[in-house]
């Protein structure tokens, strides 16, 4: 599997990254995990928007969804003969909904021209090559974490998440984790919503991962603090997301 990161700001872009949006690739499948604001954009500077296969959404905020909004424009209009095929689109049970109201009163009738939407629930399926599992975080909404397992090789990616069992089980024997950081350790931070730099490397370390990728950290924070309280509780590998970084697993 290669990982690229094309987004990792939290909440909103950031002055160096648009909003959440990876991209896996694996025997020429290429998935994409999240598209949030403004990462339509520099993905095109990785793949070609008529070789994406398939978009996994973890949840319905606008910072993990927001530019399928786009995506449906270049996939409806775009004068190529792939642009007109029904792109799959794995998410929550309202993705449809909720991507047809942001768009401005488009039926949904309509966007399922372009995109095939099927419904993200706890367990396993496969999407290409990749046999996916995916579990509730501890989110405010229906948000899930993925696990991909490809060529004897495994990602998992937390999407949005507080700390949680079900996350951590899914963690377990990852060679890549691909955790959110949003909150740092010392402030007031609400329950189930978001990780600490901290938590995520204990996540890490809970689950005997091989390296720890800390994302998600808010423009108003220090990525770096993230990373440094991600390496003091993990005590294994760890990076901070970049945009255009890459991972080969």
């Amino acid at each position: 599997m290669k990982l690229t990161v094309v987004g990792c700001s939290g909440s909103f872009p950031g002055p160096h990254s648009a909003a959440s949006c990876y991209l896996v690739e694996h025997d020429g499948y290429h998935l994409v995990l999240d598209l949030g604001s403004g990462a339509l954009g520099p993905l095109q500077r990785h793949v070609d928007l008529d070789d994406v296969d398939a978009v996994w959404v973890s949840h319905l905020h606008a910072d993990h969804c927001a530019d399928l909004c786009g995506f449906y424009v270049a996939r409806k209009y775009c004068p190529t003969p792939l642009a007109h095929a029904q792109l799959p689109v794995f998410g929550p049970p309202a993705t449809r909904q909720l991507i047809a109201g942001a768009y401005g009163g488009i039926s949904e009738e309509h966007l399922s021209q372009v995109f095939a939407f099927h419904t993200v629930t706890p367990g396993q399926r496969t999407i290409g090559p990749f046999t996916v599992t995916a579990a509730r975080t501890a989110h405010p909404v229906e948000c899930y974490a993925v696990r991909l397992e490809a060529g004897g090789r495994v990602l998992v990616y937390t999407g949005d998440t507080g700390p949680s069992q079900a996350v951590q089980d899914l963690a377990a024997g990852a060679d890549l984790l691909v955790a959110e950081a949003s909150f740092v350790t010392g402030a007031v931070n609400p329950a189930d919503l978001h990780l600490t730099g901290a938590q995520a490397g204990a996540l890490a370390r809970t689950a005997g991962a091989g390296r720890l990728v800390v994302t998600h950290v808010p423009p108003w924070y220090d990525p770096e603090q993230a990373r440094s309280e991600a390496a003091a509780s993990f005590g294994g590998p760890v990076d901070l997301a970049v945009s255009s970084a890459t991972y080969q697993l």
